[in-house]
């Protein structure tokens, strides 16, 4: 898995300029973080405090270990009503950057109990600091530090209404790192009302609230239990219809929040429990129509980091048309084509791993209905698809997946394969070293000439006839190679090997 940790605005201090220069070198940490795979991860917020502590230019300088004393020393200070409650404080949050000074704070008797009750004071600079001590815990790489926090959680939860966006912004990562750290930590959250407080936070007007909602969110769905113990919560909610909402309003606002609502909606797809509910809210036309603006924003609007956003919609259509709603029937718009392959071609070079992505939907759009099949014929896109075919394993698989769908659908499309010309691109598919892309590329030759008689005969005329003799000796190709070269010359004859049911989930 990807691992990501955000690092961007503190909690206090700075001007507005300052800020948003913070979260966008937060947007680039993301961006870097965020790829093909699912991201469970934690993230921190922490303020520039390396100059003030010691760093040069700014740059990270994480503190050596205290000792026992030190950090006993520490909390003492934190314990004294006195003016220096709020110094010793700030000495202990930077302390806490430290993984052994995190571990023997907590071993402390009552380190815990102290903190939170400096988090639940009036004093709104040693919430805020104490605040700052809890999130450095949370994202501790060392489990019994984060769980020590679980008596923080129903005041995490409490804290997400009526306070400042950064304090807001705050606990919302804290909560999100707790999350990630164990099933008992969610087993505590969950009865503690952590979904309605969501689904409370989800209408803010405020892009870093909602960008951090979305990572809690998203960390939620993606535990093991998500499918029987989170998601049937989530769907009793406002938050889909929300998510939906503001995944689709990514290019008007700040994608940040856009891309951490579509991974959510990604996973709750992914559960197979939930696109029923997703469809009757709408979820596939805004997709498609949110795809659509993306296409046209490339040429010249496109933001920064929009392959992030790219690629969970995507995923998101590609897993609800693969299964059985009948609802590839509610987009058969040609234009859905056209943005598949103007997004294939931006992001070909920079992000390849759109690549699979965009055909992955593309074979799922093909792999029942001939709408599809027959526009993108029409629309004369397969010599743009034909020449993906060398960019990874994945995608020649793809490609030969979906041109076997357009073969199955009979001669006439069979017909119209060979005039455009396919074959010429099929000879150095069979010499390609992955025996899974060679046995697709076989399982399409098979369809082509079965159903279109002439292509048999070119494809011998062409060389095909050599080509096909070297996969004879192939344990795994040998018997679709030998079935081919008895169908040359009778290629009406009985199918030997028969096409099957070419529609995939889309990468979970």
């Amino acid at each position: 898995m990807w691992g990501g940790r955000r690092r961007g605005p503190g909690p206090s201090g700075g001007g507005a300029e300052e800020l948003r220069a913070r979260r966008r070198e937060r947007e680039a940490a993301l961006r870097k973080a965020r790829r093909q795979e699912q991201l469970v991860s934690k993230r921190l917020l922490r303020e520039d405090t390396a100059a003030e502590e010691g760093g040069q230019d700014g740059a990270e300088v994480a503190p050596d270990p205290l000792s026992e004393d030190e950090v006993l020393e520490l909390l003492r200070g934190v314990k004294k009503g006195s003016e220096d409650r709020k110094r010793s404080l700030s000495r202990l949050r930077w302390a806490l950057q430290n993984k052994e000074t995190q571990q023997k704070f907590v071993r402390l008797d009552g380190s815990i109990r102290t903190l939170i009750g400096l988090f639940t004071s009036s004093l709104a600079d040693m919430q805020m600091e104490a605040a700052c001590c809890l999130h450095e815990l949370s994202h501790s790489s060392d489990p019994a530090v984060a769980e020590a926090c679980l008596p923080a959680t129903s005041y995490l939860l409490t804290y997400l209404s009526g306070h400042s966006v950064e304090f807001t912004e705050l606990c919302l990562y804290t909560l999100g790192n707790l999350v990630v750290e164990s099933e008992a930590m969610r087993k505590q959250l969950l009865p503690q009302g952590i979904i309605p407080v969501l689904a409370s936070c989800i209408q803010s007007p405020h892009e870093a609230v909602l960008e951090g909602l979305g990572y809690v969110l998203s960390q939620l769905l993606q535990a093991k239990e998500a499918p029987t113990e989170i998601i049937p919560l989530v769907l009793d909610s406002v938050l889909p219809q929300h998510m939906i909402r503001l995944v689709c309003s990514g290019l008007k606002g700040g994608i940040g929040a856009a891309v951490e609502f579509a991974w959510c909606l990604h996973y709750v797809v992914c559960s197979h429990t939930a696109n029923a509910a997703l469809l009757s809210l709408g979820a596939l036309p805004a997709l498609t129509s949110l795809l659509l603006n993306l296409a046209s924003a490339i040429p010249q609007d496109a933001p920064k980091g929009l392959e992030l956003l790219v690629c969970p919609v995507l995923r998101c259509l590609s897993n609800l048309l693969a299964e059985e709603t009948g609802c590839e029937v509610q987009i058969q718009d040609e234009r859905l084509l056209i943005a598949l392959f103007l997004i294939l071609q931006h992001f070909l070079q920079p992000h390849p791993f759109i690549v699979q992505e965009c055909l992955w939907l593309l074979n799922n759009l093909t792999a029942d209905k001939p709408f599809f099949c027959s526009t993108l014929l029409s629309l004369d896109l397969l010599p743009a698809l034909m020449q993906l075919l060398p960019c990874s394993q994945m995608a020649s698989v793809l490609v030969l997946t979906v041109l076997c769908n357009i073969a199955v659908k009979g001669p006439a499309y069979c017909q119209q394969l060979h005039w455009q010309p396919a074959l010429p691109l099929l000879l150095p598919a069979l010499t390609l070293p992955d025996p899974e892309a060679v046995g697709q590329c076989l399982e399409l030759l098979h369809l082509l000439f079965q159903h279109w008689p002439e292509a048999a005969a070119d494809f011998i005329r062409q060389g095909g006839r050599w080509a096909l003799e070297q996969h004879q000796s192939t344990p795994e190709l040998q018997e679709r190679a030998q079935a081919l070269l008895a169908m040359v010359g009778q290629p009406l004859g009985a199918s030997t090997f028969s096409p099957c049911d070419t529609r995939l989930p889309a990468f979970s």
